[in-house]
């Protein structure tokens, strides 16, 4: 069984749909021993109403996340000292391996689809949305199995 890390940063493209999933999935799981946050490449989206509305459904809140990218955090300087990034997109990954390059953190990549643009009615979105959700459950919970 895999050891839970201390902290776990995970990123994504705008922290707008699969790295605020994440973190609130992860909080849920394993957020009384594990220090939780995500980011993004870029934060120049809000979060997308459509996960809010697939992790409602699972019990995750996430409609008082507010977007922030890796350079808030470094501002902030909330960017250092996390055992482990998740990376859920190839830019997020890049990002993250160049922030790794001057520390100790280990670096994941967790190719998850990207559910924006997918489907045509509310319907066909929100299963995308879906898919993406559970594909983010499915990985935390092999990576992370529950004590």
């Amino acid at each position: 069984m895999a050891q839970l890390p201390s902290s776990v940063l995970f990123c994504c493209d705008h922290n707008a749909v699969r790295s605020p999933m994440a973190e609130g999935i992860m909080k849920k799981l394993h957020g009384d021993k594990v220090f939780v946050q995500s980011a993004g490449v870029r934060a120049d989206m809000e979060v997308d109403g459509f996960a809010i509305a697939v992790c409602a459904e699972i019990g995750v809140e996430l409609s008082r996340h507010r977007a922030r990218s890796l350079d808030d955090l470094e501002a902030l300087g909330e960017a250092e000292g996390y055992d482990l990034i998740v990376a859920l997109s190839p830019a997020a990954k890049r990002a993250a391996l160049e922030r790794a390059r001057w520390s100790a953190v280990e670096v994941e990549f967790w190719p998850v689809l990207d559910p924006t643009g997918i489907g045509r009615t509310r319907d066909e979105r929100l299963a995308a949305y879906r898919m993406t959700r559970d594909q983010i459950i499915a990985r935390i919970r092999a990576r992370f199995p529950p004590f």
